[in-house]
């Protein structure tokens, strides 16, 4: 049996995996979906991006959790690829779903191809949040107009320090034993960075094909996956 701690992307919280989480304990596994601090049941809790980081090692450690696949979707990526290499012995396997990775001393926003200006203007903007998107941002990725709602309608804004801050990685990121999954519906290639990551004898890469947000879109499919991945 493993452990499942599932962490979706910006502005989503536990709730995201609500499809996918009954096909994981049906397996007979433990899942353990998380919410981070400043986002929908824990709005109103600071937050910044070592916030976020600690969340994850504190669910862990609070659970004892052995045999440990750890899944950061999108955002999530960067602060489980962190909480990863301080998980120790727990750690089976992290898993990065569609995501950004983290790169040492850097933030979130600096893999944005205008190195994150738009966001940091919209976050200042927004009470040092960063806003929730609007349905057509959805648009594209395989959902149908019910799915998109229900994402709108349970988004919360991102605590933005989050995404500003900087990550650091005390343990280097080809040297976790990883998955990529990329869902390539619309962007069909993984990051340069990402592409670098799955030259190492660690890494492997999983496609899905359909959009960003795999977790309302093909539930099932991205069961499968995990699933899979926790029997290799």
């Amino acid at each position: 049996m493993a452990n499942f701690v599932l962490v979706a992307g910006a502005r989503l919280g536990s709730w995201a995996w609500d499809d996918v989480v009954p096909y994981l304990r049906a397996a007979g596994h433990g899942v353990h979906p998380l919410t981070l601090s400043g986002l929908a049941e824990k709005q109103g809790v600071p937050a910044g991006q070592q916030t976020h980081v600690q969340d994850i090692v504190d669910e862990v450690e609070r659970r004892d959790l052995p045999d440990l696949i750890l899944v950061g979707h999108s955002y999530s990526g960067v602060p489980s690829g962190q909480a990863a290499g301080r998980i120790g012995g727990r750690l089976a396997h992290v898993v990065f779903l569609d995501s950004s990775v983290p790169a040492d001393g850097e933030p979130f926003v600096s893999a944005w191809p205008d190195g994150g200006t738009m966001v940091r203007a919209s976050i200042a903007e927004n009470g040092g949040f960063w806003p929730v998107a609007p349905p057509a941002h959805f648009e594209g990725h395989g959902l149908t107009d019910e799915q998109i709602a229900r994402i709108v309608d349970g988004a919360t804004p991102h605590p933005g320090a989050t995404l500003t801050e900087p990550a650091v990685l005390e343990t280097p990121l080809g040297d976790l034993p990883a998955t990529y999954v990329k869902c390539t519906l619309g962007d069909p290639e993984p990051s340069d960075d990402v592409a670098k990551l799955l030259t190492s004898g660690h890494w492997r890469l999983i496609e899905m094909d359909t959009g960003h947000w795999p977790m309302f879109s093909q539930p099932r499919e991205l069961a499968q996956v995990l699933l899979d991945i926790a029997g290799a």
